[in-house]
């Protein structure tokens, strides 16, 4: 066996050669070791896989995690995302466009740049405008006509567009061009170099932040932007809790420019050293007002403290609802900002039939199972699915077993479920192999499931905002859809909502339902009081709705001060916990009060267990 000289030993490497930059050069890659430092030592043990880099059985020679080649190296291989043979067959992604022509979108700001009428108007980069074709995106919707110019010139947004409006697409696009074209310094503390603790330190610094409040969001966004940036070079990395740390944190090792998270995992990682936000130049919440107001603003303010102040970074809030309270709050975040709405804020759009019958709570699953075997009479395949939507997680178990037990073919997923189920069950929905889902409202938000051609409320919510997003899953791309909602006297305090939400969607209402409203002038319940995981059911005082916390004084004030301290009601707080919520001492004021009643409504909390 002839022997092997040390530079014969690095000359005869497989390795293979850094892919030339194309576009954008990624993270790994820049600030590089000098190569005096590969050519002063040997490397023992440098496979073709780059393991062994430090040493038979030493620290980091397991395989692909020592020296032996840079992290995560950009080719010209499309990603594991894309199947190239399948490009031509894909769904486009805006299939009836023109159902958003005639969204009227209101501009509140100074200086509103001028909205765009095609993506061929926008100064983007080739790369990005190549995956845009790709994507089958034939023109902007209307919150991206305005958000998308808003955006790429650095002001601060706040969007509400109604659910299904590609309202992703709006705040990706910015942040990949933004990066793509503009030079951006290393983070201050001296990022991960894509060399696994060399030279510098392990906390990854990714140059843009995506927040959003569940997992299965933030791995759709997650897949959405892994298309927007296609062989551009771009590292995008998902941050989510109910899976294992050890292989997300192995993820943002190899270089990350774009994180995509959930806060609560994202803290987790901060609180160990291994994220740093003081690089982040561009900071999107989707789904914001859920964020700020259902347990997540304490972690967020936690967040926000690590990273660059407003002025220094661009922040940009996206939802389908924008509560005017919530809306006070997230400015707090933002920097002479400008507020879009396309339509009505917190609207549905008419594209959603929407259908309210009114059940008693025994008949609901015998109203259930006929509304089903309609539907099968009536052709639908598979690949039209329907989603039904509970209030409680026992309530999902046990609606998913009857549904099975009758003949249909159903799966559960909520909070309590480990992520892989949630995953798993996902899938087999989308896929038709279980056509129907029953949910909590973990899958109420943002999730963007083609052919679901019904959404049913079978529990309908106390709040008109959760039933906007719940029936949003349907009537999404410009498509139409059905959402049957089924309302027992209990529902009575969302009545008015409901009525002004259907005839903001020319809805037909039924006589009934107006006479509800008129018995509950004052509305539902507004938003519920959240707390970091936990119930608060520390209601008393008495009299008026929503009144006094703790040992409050009662009095009659709008529904949605169920949110705030007493001191916004005239009551005291002395048993209320706060949780993760309001700690910024923002009260919008009160408007004046109506008349007092005694409603007697019972109150309940949502923990985040369901969301995060």
């Amino acid at each position: 066996m002839s022997a092997r000289t040390w530079n014969g030993s690095y000359s005869e490497s497989t390795h293979p050669p850094r892919p030339s930059r194309r576009f954008y050069q990624p993270p790994q890659t820049r600030n590089p070791v000098s190569d005096a430092f590969y050519d002063s030592v040997e490397r023992f043990g440098r496979s073709t896989r780059g393991g062994g880099a430090r040493g038979r059985g030493g620290r980091g020679g397991g395989r692909g995690r020592g020296l032996g080649r840079p992290m995560n190296p950009v080719f010209n291989d499309p990603d594991p995302f894309w199947d190239a043979d399948d490009l031509g067959e894909e769904e486009p992604a805006e299939p009836n466009a023109k159902a958003y022509d005639d969204v009227p979108v209101k501009a509140t700001g100074k200086d509103v740049p001028e909205p765009v009428t095609s993506f061929s108007d926008l100064d983007i980069s080739e790369a990005l405008r190549l995956n845009i074709t790709r994507c089958k995106y034939a023109k902007p919707t209307p919150i991206q006509r305005y958000a998308i110019p808003v955006a790429m010139t650095g002001r601060d947004v706040m969007a509400c567009a109604q659910t299904g409006s590609g309202k992703t697409a709006a705040f990706c696009f910015p942040i990949i061009n933004g990066i793509l074209t503009n030079p951006h310094s290393r983070s201050p503390n001296g990022a991960f170099d894509g060399r696994r603790g060399y030279p510098n330190s392990r906390a990854a610094s990714p140059l843009a932040l995506i927040l959003a409040p569940t997992r299965e969001l933030s791995c759709q966004i997650h897949e959405e932007a892994n298309k927007f940036s296609r062989e551009t070079g771009l590292k995008i990395v998902v941050a989510y809790g109910g899976a294992p740390m050890s292989q997300q944190l192995r993820n943002l090792e190899r270089g990350v420019d774009i994180l995509v998270a959930t806060p609560g995992r994202l803290v987790d990682m901060m609180e160990r050293s291994r994220v740093s936000l003081r690089g982040v130049k561009y900071l999107a919440l989707d789904e914001a007002d859920r964020m700020l107001d259902m347990g997540f603003e304490r972690q967020v303010r936690t967040i926000l403290e690590d990273m660059p102040p407003p002025g220094k970074r661009q922040t940009m809030l996206f939802s389908a609802t924008f509560p005017a309270e919530i809306q006070g709050l997230a400015s707090e975040f933002l920097s002479n900002y400008i507020f879009l709405s396309a339509g009505k804020v917190g609207s549905s759009t008419d594209r959603i039939d929407q259908k309210v019958e009114l059940v008693e709570d025994p008949g609901k699953r015998d109203f259930l199972r006929k509304l089903l075997q309609e539907q099968a009479a009536n052709g639908s395949d598979g690949k039209r699915l329907t989603l039904v939507f509970v209030e409680t997680k026992r309530g999902a178990d046990a609606l998913e077993h009857w549904l099975m037990r009758i003949g249909f073919k159903a799966v559960a997923i909520h909070g309590d479920k480990e992520q892989m189920e949630r995953e798993r069950a996902l899938k087999s929905f989308k896929c038709g192999r279980t056509p129907i889902l029953v949910a909590t409202d973990v899958a109420s938000r943002g999730l963007d499931i083609p052919n679901v051609s019904h959404v049913i409320n079978f529990d309908l919510p106390r709040n008109i905002e959760h039933y906007v997003h719940r029936i949003g899953r349907t009537g999404r791309a410009g498509k139409s859809g059905l959402a049957t909602a089924f309302f027992t006297a209990k529902n009575a305090p969302i009545a008015k909502d409901l009525v002004d939400l259907m005839k903001g969607a020319n809805q037909e209402i039924p006589p009934w339902l107006n006479g509800y409203a008129e018995e509950n002038p004052y509305g539902g319940d507004g938003h519920y009081r959240r707390s970091n995981g936990y119930r608060n059911n520390n209601y008393s005082g008495g009299g008026g709705y929503g009144g006094g916390y703790g040992n409050g004084g009662g009095g009659a004030a709008p529904s949605y001060y169920d949110d705030y301290p007493a001191a916004a009601n005239g009551g005291s707080d002395n048993n209320f916990t706060y949780g993760a919520s309001f700690d910024g001492g923002y009260y919008p004021p009160p408007p004046p009060p109506p008349a007092a009643e005694n409603y007697g409504f019972e109150q309940l909390s949502i923990g985040t267990d369901d969301w995060a």
